[in-house]
């Protein structure tokens, strides 16, 4: 069975599996950076944006202060909604957020997996933007590693490599906020993650479905179901496919008056 089929059929089995993480069906394509296979077209450069004004701003009003613990949406009544970037195997997909960001005001958070070139290329590029706080950066782990399957020094490991990499390239540190792999996580984990600083395991309610290679059709498919009011999606810098739909994304996006905010944008951290 085809990775593209296998994906539509997990996804239509219902909910319980796009909060799993980095979902199971992506361990293949998360384990290298995808690209087109034997029989698959070349990938083509991203496209530009959709011009237009830019997306609306977050809204004002105070922030909620979380308490410890897994969220997997914005809290309260809103029309925020929050994308969520993974991973970032393909530095050009990287680069396409950058671009999207810049065309657009859209503003996003960007969970990174350390040891990708990526977050080093693009260095430059990225830095402004998280600086202003149009894009925000959280830890993904160093190796993008099953952190359940790890001893407790290794779940530390990744984390902390992650961590140093985030402060010493960028500034930040990505506290309190970090997705494990596959969205694998227990108690263990979450207590040496909180003992780091991340005291708020994120996860989701939606899923762009890329951690490797889709349609177009399937990612905006996607996009249609998930892009709602007070939703955390994630998506992925894993393959091509998103850079040429960012024009029709925004579209969904202005359709439905959301506004695409940062974590920090709405929320503080647990006191």
């Amino acid at each position: 069975m085809g990775a593209v089929r296998r994906r539509e059929l997990l996804l239509a089995a219902g909910t319980a599996l796009l909060l799993t993480g980095c979902t199971a069906l992506s361990e293949a394509t998360d384990a290298g950076v995808p690209g087109a296979g034997p029989g698959e077209p070349a990938a083509a450069p991203p496209a530009p944006a959709a011009p237009g004004p830019p997306l609306p701003p977050p809204p004002g009003g105070p922030r909620t202060r979380l308490t410890p613990g897994t969220i997997t949406a914005l809290p309260g009544p809103g029309s925020t909604m929050a994308l969520t970037v993974d991973d970032g195997a393909d530095p050009e997909v990287v680069a396409g957020y950058i671009r999207f960001a810049r065309d657009t005001g859209a503003r996003f958070t960007f969970f990174v997996t350390a040891h990708y070139d990526a977050w080093t290329t693009h260095r430059a590029d990225l830095l402004p933007l998280v600086e202003s706080g149009q894009v925000q950066l959280a830890n993904h782990t160093w190796s993008h590693a099953d952190l359940t399957a790890l001893s407790a020094a290794g779940v530390a490991s990744e984390l902390r490599r992650a961590q140093h990499f985030l402060r010493d390239t960028y500034g930040v540190d990505g506290t309190p906020y970090y997705r494990p792999p596959f969205g694998r996580h227990n108690a263990t984990v979450d207590a040496i993650a909180a003992d780091l600083g991340y005291t708020v395991p994120t996860m989701w309610y939606g899923s762009l479905s890329d951690s490797g290679l889709i349609t177009e059709e399937f990612l905006l498919e996607c996009a249609h179901r998930w892009f709602n009011p007070q939703a955390i999606v994630i998506g992925h810098a894993n393959a091509p496919t998103v850079t040429r739909c960012y024009g029709q994304l925004v579209e969904i996006i202005r359709a439905r008056d959301l506004s695409l905010v940062t974590l920090n944008d709405v929320l503080l951290p647990p006191g």
